[in-house]
């Protein structure tokens, strides 16, 4: 399948989606129970029931819009069904909130692996739509591999040690957030080092 392009705001809206939907449907449900099937369910439960099928759709929909998808965009869809189906699973909404922790440390994990043998990892992903000289992949490498595991540990806090609610609102805007401004933040590194003329 060729690759094509896609408007940025539409494939954020593609992206997001999926995760502002289940803000919204944990505002309005939280504090309910549901019983299916003489078993009792959380909200929190059932709405990840229903953002499992919605991440699948948006990344499905993200493929056939681009004609392809990231290893990081499966890799996230992957850990999204394994740990939400075990959630569901086993009625325990642990698992899903440990998620982003999985993810953040598999991230960094492999990253981190690829600076100990001396590599970027990230540049072999993202190289064509960042040029830079090799120096530049290895600073912006270190920076966003200690990133990743501080989000990890992050999360781990707020899960274990705040309400699900705050949890959810933490997932939803903080991590996000935290992610928008760590790449703004690298203008000035990607600029230095670029190899693209017109930077």
């Amino acid at each position: 399948m060729s690759q094509k392009k896609l408007n940025p705001i539409v494939k954020l809206v593609i992206e997001l989606g999926p995760i502002v939907a289940f803000f919204v449907a944990y505002g309005r449900l939280k504090g309910h129970s549901f019983t299916i099937g003489g078993t009792s369910y959380d909200a929190f439960i059932v709405i990840t029931a229903g953002f499992i099928p919605l991440m699948l759709i948006s990344t499905g929909l993200l493929w056939w819009l681009t004609g392809k998808l990231s290893k990081m965009q499966i890799a996230t869809l992957v850990l999204v069904v394994v740990f939400g189906g075990l959630s569901i699973w086993f009625n325990d909404e642990r698992f899903f909130k440990m998620k982003p922790t999985i993810i953040y440390l598999l991230f960094g994990g492999i990253l981190g692996f690829g600076l100990l043998r001396g590599r970027s990892y990230l540049k072999l992903v993202i190289e064509e739509v960042l040029p830079m000289r090799e120096e530049g992949w290895m600073i912006l490498t270190r920076r966003i591999t200690l990133f990743f595991f501080g989000l990890a540990i992050a999360n781990e806090v707020v899960w274990r040690t705040m309400s699900t609610g705050a949890w959810v609102t933490f997932k939803t805007f903080v991590l996000t957030a935290a992610l928008f401004a760590f790449f703004m933040g690298q203008g000035r590194l990607m600029q230095k080092y670029s190899t693209d003329e017109d930077a």
